[in-house]
């Protein structure tokens, strides 16, 4: 099965197998959306405005195959519990973010990766999914003096010291420390590109889609090595709708593809 997205002249055809949702969990103010940002844009906002939910999509062509990235950056209060639940249930690869000078935030890593483990178990043992859990624990603004440090490394560390598929980094959003190690790391337990992390790509504005379609590519005599990506500027979230039908149709079994609402590009 194929997703079709459509850029300028150019459409898009991306596998539905090829097709990763990264969610992204923690705590308000504890930097977030900053992580994503410096993921899609390299940017850092020093204005903070609380997130609610936001979703984005970035495409890759990766040695002339497709991949399709869903981020969804959620809300750090958590109002409905039940969307935080499908959150979850729909996601491949997470990230679990904290603030270094904030002990409660870590206690909510804490408790969001037992949730995870918990509510993903129960999938699997409905679904017979033998698949592993990439996950990423994120101990943000490692650029403040240590004098207000309220974790320490091996604290954070013995969260993912049982579990090969899962990884902790110090990172800072505000100075780009680590930010790209850590991605590096994520896709390889996922066993996706490693040209998906930020720095391993070319980046393409919209304008230049065509550089992702097959036929521009032979034109060009790009390198078979080369990567590109592109983030979709109107990507919408999949409905609840979609998502609840997608878990649905893996727990009855009534298809082993990825039944995702597609988006498209104008």
């Amino acid at each position: 099965m194929m997703k079709t997205m459509s850029s300028g002249n150019c459409t898009l055809n991306v596998p539905a197998k090829n097709s990763y949702r990264m969610v992204v969990l923690g705590a308000s103010r504890v930097g977030k959306s900053s992580i994503v940002s410096r993921f899609l844009n390299g940017r850092f906002e020093d204005q903070y405005t609380p997130t609610i939910e936001d979703f984005h999509r970035k495409v890759y062509n990766i040695r002339g195959d497709m991949y399709q990235l869903d981020i969804l950056d959620t809300s750090g209060n958590h109002p409905f519990p039940a969307m935080r639940r499908l959150s979850i249930l729909t996601g491949d690869v997470f990230i679990l973010v904290f603030s270094l000078d904030n002990r409660e935030s870590f206690d909510e890593v804490k408790r969001l990766q037992k949730q995870i483990l918990e509510v993903k178990s129960c999938l699997k043992n409905k679904t017979k999914e033998t698949a592993d859990l990439p996950m990423v624990i994120c101990g943000n603004k490692n650029d403040h003096s240590e004098l207000y440090r309220q974790v320490r490394s091996d604290e954070a560390e013995k969260l993912v010291s049982s579990d090969e598929n899962c990884a902790y980094f110090e990172v800072s959003a505000k100075k780009n420390t680590n930010v790209n190690e850590m991605f590096y790391v994520l896709f390889s337990m996922a066993k996706l590109p490693h040209e998906m992390s930020p720095a391993l790509h070319r980046k393409i504005s919209v304008q230049y889609g065509d550089a992702f379609h097959q036929k521009s590519f032979k034109m060009h005599r790009v390198k078979e090595t080369d990567a590109y990506g592109m983030i979709s500027p109107f990507a919408r979230r999949p409905s609840v709708n979609s998502d609840l039908k997608y878990i649905k149709s893996k727990v009855l079994r009534e298809g082993q593809t990825r039944e995702r609402e597609k988006c498209t590009i104008q």
